[in-house]
């Protein structure tokens, strides 16, 4: 009868263990996939648009000397978590003339600066191109919808100088300012710095950034049923 006893109790304890490895643990929770990062067009509230390129297709906005925001072009960052890449390209602004092209007349070196800004005017990042002039083949792109020949206007798009500029995410509005202009010509050199004159032209304005998680909807509060 011990013998049984102690049997039955070898049994019980051999059981014990086995019993408490079928508890299922709850699987634990997944979390939500992170949003991939995206690159498009930015907004861009252009107060003086030179208009579009004939070979690139490209928007190109005047970049005007300026001391505020409001003097400037507006870029708009869509909402996004982290930081956030801002790219352009930069170009001089070139006359175009064919007669001072056959009269060996139109060399010039042009030194555009300028500044992307915060709304409340504090300076993020500055960006300088340079090029030379000398005939048609130095043009990055002519503009359509001008008087001149073929339908082109004068003034035209020179030298391109790629800007990236990293945003962090409390900004979602930057402006773009122009700062000076340096011309050297064959007869003269000249600075221009006074504010209202347009020295740049900006094409091509992107942005990359993570866009923000979507907020979940506020729960749904039962409605109490009226007992009739």
């Amino acid at each position: 009868m011990r013998i049984v006893a102690l049997g039955l109790l070898a049994c019980a304890l051999a059981a014990g263990p086995a019993g408490a490895q079928t508890a299922r643990k709850k699987p634990a929770p997944v979390p939500p996939a992170a949003a991939a990062p995206k690159i498009e067009a930015a907004e861009v509230t252009c107060p003086s648009p030179l208009g579009t390129g004939v070979k690139t297709l490209r928007t190109f906005c005047d970049v005007p000397i300026g001391r505020t925001s409001a003097d400037g072009i507006l870029i708009t960052l869509p909402p996004h978590k982290g930081r956030a890449v801002l790219t352009f390209d930069l170009h001089n602004r070139q006359t175009y003339s064919e007669e001072q092209v056959k009269a060996r007349r139109s060399y010039a070196r042009l030194t555009a600066t300028v500044g992307v800004m915060t709304l409340d005017n504090t300076l993020v990042a500055r960006a300088v191109v340079q090029n030379e002039f000398r005939t048609a083949a130095d043009l990055f792109d002519r503009i359509g919808g001008g008087a001149g020949p073929g339908g082109l206007k004068a003034v035209a798009p020179t030298g391109a100088e790629p800007v990236r500029v990293e945003l962090p995410e409390n900004i979602n509005d930057v402006c773009v300012l122009g700062e000076k202009l340096a011309v050297r010509r064959l007869d003269a050199d000249e600075t221009f710095a006074a504010p209202g004159r347009p020295i740049a032209l900006i094409s091509s304005v992107m942005v990359e950034y993570t866009p923000q998680p979507a907020k979940k909807p506020p729960a749904k509060t039962p409605v109490p049923i009226k007992k009739k």
